[in-house]
Formats: C-alpha cells, sequence, structure tokens
C-alpha cells in the first residue's frame, strides 16, 4: 500500500506559476500527475519515470515540467504560465510495477487560475 499527499495547490492569476509536490509512503516506479477539471474526466498531465523518462500532455508541454526526487519519494510539478483552463483538481499518482501492478491515487489539490 502507498499513501500519496500533495501539497501546493490554491489561487493564481492567468500567466502565474505555481508549484505541487507529493510524498509517496513507499518505493513507487512511475510518478505522475493527473487532472480533473470541472465537469470533465481526469487526464494525465504529465508522468516521470523512476529513471527520469518524461511524458506531456501537449496542452501542457513547453509550460510544466515534472520532476521526482527518488531518496525523498516525491514528485513535483512545476506550472508555469497557467491559463484559466488549468483548473482543475490535480491528482498524484503513483504506479507499482510487478505481477500484481497497483495504481495509486493522492486526495487531490485544487488549483484555481482565475483574475
Amino acid at each position: 500500500q502507498v499513501r500519496l499527499v500533495e501539497s501546493g495547490g490554491g489561487l493564481v492569476q492567468p500567466g502565474g506559476s505555481l508549484s505541487l509536490s507529493c510524498v509517496a509512503s513507499g518505493r513507487t516506479d512511475t510518478l505522475g500527475w493527473y487532472r480533473q477539471p470541472p465537469g470533465k474526466q481526469r487526464e494525465l498531465v504529465a508522468a516521470v519515470t523512476r529513471g527520469g523518462d518524461t511524458n506531456y500532455a501537449s496542452s501542457v508541454k513547453g509550460r510544466f515540467t515534472i520532476s521526482r526526487d527518488n531518496a525523498k519519494n516525491m514528485v513535483y510539478l512545476q506550472m508555469n504560465n497557467l491559463r484559466s483552463e488549468d483548473t482543475a483538481v490535480y491528482f498524484c499518482n503513483a504506479h507499482v510495477n510487478g505481477y500484481f501492478a497497483m495504481d495509486y491515487w493522492g486526495k487531490g489539490t485544487l488549483v484555481t487560475v482565475s483574475s
């Protein structure tokens, strides 16, 4: 069982920046951030493997940066040049490989981009 706790959400103006953090209670393989805008489905924002390979949604490429610290079991999402359409609840996700591969989720943190 892996527990994930996010932090760093809040209100920011368009064009501003915000940083999210997530700490995992155990070893993980791929860590990622997903988001769920109001009235929409959850979608992948960015993911990073234990080895450092990254994957981004096209809508955030060049604006968001995902990184992780394996020693601290943490993943970060630096969000720059935020837009109103980035408003969503952001969820931390951990994928653990294995015969019984598992996905774990944090409770989410709200990011609101508004003037």
